[in-house]
């Protein structure tokens, strides 16, 4: 089983320290275990954890909901079917944010050929 540091994790998930310790302390991550002079050591499931927390936080879903989910994975299997609702919603969210860059872009393309044709 892989162990990792706190500074190697902070350099796989791009999370500072601060906000992992955060995430522990609030329940989004769950308690690290500690080397015998007391240092935390994630495992490579914790670190998984992490990638799906950064996916979720870099598209916008909100801690609350975040933390929700977490709760949801750690009821157990028989709650699949509220983690995809949970996700589904999300997704819609997304979509709709991508959608509404997508309509800034071009607007900024038509602000660019105007530019470039009146000079």
């Amino acid at each position: 089983m892989s162990v990792y540091t706190p500074a190697e994790v902070v350099e796989e998930t791009g999370f500072s320290l601060d906000t992992l310790r955060y995430y522990e302390k609030i329940g989004l991550l769950e308690p690290i275990s500690r080397n015998a002079a007391g240092q935390r050591r994630f495992s490579q499931e914790d670190v998984g954890w992490l990638g799906l927390i950064r996916c979720l936080r870099d598209t916008g879903m909100p801690i609350a909901e975040m933390l929700r989910f977490a709760e949801l994975v750690r009821e157990g299997d028989h709650t699949f079917a509220d983690r995809a609702r949970l996700l589904e919603e999300h997704d819609r969210r997304v979509q709709g944010q991508i959608e509404n860059l997508v309509e800034r872009r071009r607007y900024i393309h038509h602000k660019i050929s105007y530019y470039r044709g009146a000079v």
